[in-house]
């Protein structure tokens, strides 16, 4: 290190709720390659800032961390991005704390005001983190404090591009995680490139952006054996993989695919511009079963044409094209597709939402699900900045503007800044619209997934996956008082990856966890399960679970239905 002061172990958290972005399991597996002890929190299920200070206090105390990277990838994410700052830097002030990602780097500037950061990476994170861990003086890529407290930003001097990202794949999963819970968490990410070569007039991601704040020119593929070690790596612990880019042909996903036996996964694969017809049969004839999702801008043609012919949209599917695609993925069996698009974009008319109505009831016609929402506002994104060339009003363009919205939300709220049409009864109409489109693609989704059950039903359990665990390991020890950790927690998968992770055994007076099923709850579950090992019908297993649980008929069936919806039990 050349008298550098190190700064490991290093900890990687994500600014949002839920499952963080791949990107920090990438980050992680390089650092540990390159001799630093890097751990990742996956998933992060804190509502109130209490919770939030609780698990940071637990996290940081188990790890000891001399340095934490705060992934802030979407926008969204900026005010819990800050509340996570302030919190580690009031639990141990010697941490040093890093921003990266899309937002970190669009939003440098003004992140850099807040003291409870030390430095900002300014697009891919490889390089410039393992230097800050190394103490390297002038980080490549990285905005950092000078002594008299000014901020200092280095040119982009480094740019991650197809030639020299040899080096970044998945690696050391048996050592990053610090719980079960946070490995399971893990929903098959694999990113075949990196980049987006177009410039859509609603997107904060769009090339231009990403050159500015990336230094990134356009977007690339890995190489085929990165890739190939990120399936190696993760296939044996994922039950799907799960795909965005456009760019990824037929040929070169097999390449990467190549040793890999991924005959048991599920694959979801959303996917820009028009489908090539090898790569449906590629995905179909690799997987057990594929979720297609094709984006189309939006369901009006005329709209659409339009936003491409003025350069303001990527290459989509005409509403032919579109029809054509579908027509071929339904000779797959394992295939289902979903179309999504985006309600309210600019050049709207009485005209163009008739016809977005039409496509998607043809489109749910021939049993296809959709995804479809208002045009939400997105730092740097055209739109955005520009409302008033589209006859728009956004809810909000800057910095502060989008901290303020975030700031307002209650816990759970998961809205965000919208942009509208300045006229009002055009506004009204896509209103209308929406609402329309929302609910008939509710009623579609509830069929689609309904299971008619009667008492001559017959129900089987089809969980592909019951794993047991103590508490101590599914939760991590840092999180579980030592008198119960070694309690037995029953995680159970279903087909699609739902979870249910039960400890029947723990009573909540000497511990609880909003995401266990514990005491009774636990028991129930797991006790309805196994009366479905075998197929059975929902009169015998309604008899049963009254006899060994002493359920009245109603509750069991209850009990039921609750896991039929999960697909847990399916129909045989």
């Amino acid at each position: 290190m050349n008298g550098r002061r190190a700064l490991s172990p290093v900890l990687l958290v994500g600014a949002g709720t839920g499952e963080a972005t791949c990107g920090i399991l990438y980050l992680a597996g390089y650092l540990r390659r390159n001799g630093v002890e890097a751990f990742v929190r996956l998933y992060d299920g804190d509502q109130t800032e209490e919770e939030v200070a609780h698990s940071l206090e637990v996290l940081v105390a188990r790890v000891r961390p001399r340095l934490v990277g705060i992934s802030l990838k979407w926008f969204h994410h900026v005010h819990r991005a800050l509340l996570l700052a302030r919190t580690l830097r009031r639990i141990d002030p010697e941490i040093q704390i890093v921003l990266g990602g899309n937002t970190a780097s669009y939003w440098w500037r003004e992140l850099d005001a807040f003291d409870c950061i030390d430095h900002i990476v300014l697009g891919d994170g490889e390089v410039p983190l393992l230097a800050l861990c190394q103490g390297h003086p002038a980080p490549p890529n990285c905005v950092t404090r000078k002594p008299d407290g000014t901020p200092r930003r280095l040119p982009l001097a480094y740019v991650q591009g197809a030639t020299n990202s040899e080096d970044i794949y998945y690696s050391h999963f048996d050592d990053i995680f610090l719980s079960q819970q946070d490995r399971h968490a893990f929903s098959g990410w694999v990113a075949p490139g990196k980049g987006c070569g177009e410039n859509c007039l609603y997107c904060g991601g769009a090339r231009g952006n990403q050159k500015a704040a990336f230094g990134r020119a356009k977007p690339f593929l890995r190489s085929e054996e990165s890739v190939r070690r990120d399936h190696q790596e993760i296939a044996h612990r994922t039950w799907q993989m799960r795909y965005d880019f456009s760019g990824s042909s037929a040929a070169f996903l097999q390449g990467t695919w190549a040793g890999v036996d991924l005959s048991r996964h599920s694959c979801m694969y959303f996917l820009w511009g028009v489908a090539r017809m090898e790569l449906i049969d590629a995905l179909a004839s690799t997987f057990d079963h594929v979720h297609m999702v094709l984006d189309i801008g939006c369901f009006s043609e005329k709209q659409r044409l339009e936003q491409m012919g003025r350069g303001l949209l990527k290459p989509c599917a005409s509403d032919q094209q579109l029809l054509d695609i579908i027509d071929a993925c339904q000779r797959h069996p394992n295939l289902d597709v979903e179309v999504s698009g985006i309600a309210g974009l600019p050049f709207a008319s009485a005209a163009t939402l008739k016809e977005e109505v039409r496509l998607v009831e043809r489109v749910m016609s021939l049993d296809c699900g959709v995804g479809y929402q208002r045009l939400e506002a997105q730092p740097g994104a055209l739109a955005t900045e520009h409302p008033a060339r589209f006859d728009m009003v956004t809810e909000a363009r800057t910095f502060s503007e989008f901290l303020e919205y975030f700031e307002r939300r209650e816990p759970g709220d998961v809205s965000v800044p919208m942009l509208r049409f300045r006229d009002p009864a055009l506004e009204a109409a896509v209103q209308r619209t929406t609402a329309h489109v929302e609910a008939l693609e509710s009623k579609h989704s509830e069929a689609k997934r309904r299971v008619v059950v009667n008492g001559r039903t017959r129900l089987k359990n089809t969980a592909p996956a019951t794993l047991q665990f103590k508490l101590g390991e599914w939760l991590g020890p840092h999180r579980v008082p030592a008198r119960v950790a070694q309690e037995p927690v029953t995680y159970v998968r279903s087909v699609d990856g739902t979870g249910l992770a039960c400890a029947p055994s723990l009573n909540p007076r000497r511990f609880t966890d909003p995401t266990l099923d514990q005491g009774d709850d636990g028991r129930i579950l797991l006790t309805t399960l196994g009366v479905f090992a075998q197929p059975t019908t929902v009169s015998q297993a309604v008899s049963q679970l009254s006899a060994k649980l002493r359920l009245d008929p109603h509750s069991a069936r209850d009990v039921i239905d609750h896991l039929v919806d999960g697909r847990f039990l399916q129909p045989v």
